[in-house]
């Protein structure tokens, strides 16, 4: 992992990664609960039938990392959030792999209907932006209703994957909130090298196995906004994004 930088002492158990078959904390092991929702993470993500590839390939690898915080939509969270983000900006073009991910997990709330989580997860998305300084990525749009929106931070686009206590689809359901932010570039590349669609096919079909049907939000890119697919919720054709990024 890269060097480490200066924080406060109770967050320094916080951005972790996985390292020789242990979960490694940039300054000291991670605490107790920690190990334990990142334990439990790795569980759900690797059973067989996990449907997303991608996610299976970053935890099998260990080009990941993993940090868990307060109450998701809080001050503190977003503080270390925004912290661990940037860091984990500096560190992913030399994770290797092909699939690399920041994953964030929230302490509560556990028990949340999946349209809380939805409010909850786009007012955290907005809190980030606000102690943004940095420009939004131009590579993509930062006007939700856009087909080629994707949200930014620290300059840099991502996808975000949302699992909540309350997840309608297996694939979305997790005990404790968390929020996986995908780096955008990565589709990118496999759409350049001719390797999306057949990645894309394969995650869709191990969903309908595993659910019975399609998940009725999933869109190619730029044929309509990412942002109905963040949360996991089945959302109506009219849905709007809850919050605006200025």
């Amino acid at each position: 992992m890269s060097a480490p930088e200066a924080h406060a002492p109770e967050e320094a158990d916080r951005y972790s990664g996985w390292t020789d078959g242990a979960l490694v904390g940039v300054d000291r092991p991670p605490n107790r609960l920690t190990e334990q929702v990142h334990g439990a993470l790795r569980a759900v993500i690797l059973d067989p039938e996990f449907p997303c590839v991608g996610a299976r390939a970053a935890l099998n690898r260990g080009t990941y990392r993993f940090s868990l915080y307060e109450e998701l939509d809080s001050e503190a969270a977003t503080r270390g959030l925004a912290r661990d983000l940037r860091r984990f900006i500096r560190e992913e073009p030399h994770l290797g792999g092909e699939f690399t991910t920041f994953i964030a997990s929230f302490q509560g709330p556990k028990v949340i209907e999946p349209d809380q989580f939805e409010t909850l997860l786009w007012a955290q998305l907005r809190r980030l932006h606000e102690v943004d300084d940095a420009p939004w990525d131009p590579t993509v749009s930062r006007e939700p209703d856009d087909g080629q929106f994707s949200f930014s931070f620290a300059g840099k686009a991502f996808f975000i994957v949302g699992l909540s206590p309350t997840g309608a689809r297996w694939g979305r359901r997790f005990p404790w909130p968390t929020l996986a932010f995908n780096p955008h570039q990565q589709f990118e590349r496999l759409r350049a090298d001719g390797r999306f669609e057949q990645l894309r096919d394969t995650v869709r079909a191990r969903d309908v196995q595993l659910e019975g049907n399609l998940n009725p939000n999933l869109a190619d890119y730029g044929s309509h906004t990412e942002a109905r697919q963040y949360s996991g919720r089945e959302v109506a054709d009219d849905w709007r994004c809850p919050v605006r990024f200025d």
